[in-house]
């Protein structure tokens, strides 16, 4: 098995990893969790709070003003669940939909750019490496 030394240095660039793409989303005048939240109701919605919440990592006072300020500048909504009237569900507008997939593009263009900066055997390496990145990625969430 791995030294925990490789380990960390496999977590660290994981984390660099992600802040960088995150940082994407500010551009289009998101905070990373906003971005994320969108994103994951985009793809998986409409949700219950309480999925997204388990889904997304957040508590509920987190995932409140989040859903609150996403609210507000119209990038989804909130619907009664009729499975159980107490409870709501949120879900992508159209806006929140052409929002998402311009921060997906601006995430894509930048990795594609940076991909094209990099020694052509690295490029390749990462290239290779997608395979085995997804399933640790499928690993960590099976094991949470």
């Amino acid at each position: 098995m791995t030294d925990t030394e490789t380990l960390s240095k496999l977590r660290g660039v994981i984390s660099k990893l992600a802040r960088e793409l995150n940082a994407t989303a500010t551009d289009e005048g998101l905070t990373p969790t906003q971005a994320s939240v969108l994103g994951l109701i985009t793809f998986r919605g409409p949700l219950g709070l309480t999925e997204l919440a388990q889904l997304e990592g957040l508590n509920p006072t987190m995932l409140s003003r989040v859903v609150g300020r996403l609210t507000e500048l119209g990038l989804i909504q909130r619907d009664p669940n009729p499975d159980d009237l107490r409870a709501v569900r949120v879900e992508a507008t159209d806006a929140g939909r052409r929002l998402h997939e311009r921060v997906k593009l601006l995430r894509t263009e930048a990795l594609g750019a940076c991909l094209d900066q990099l020694p052509e055997a690295s490029a390749r390496t990462i290239i290779d490496a997608l395979p085995a990145l997804d399933d640790l990625a499928q690993s960590l969430r099976a094991n949470r």
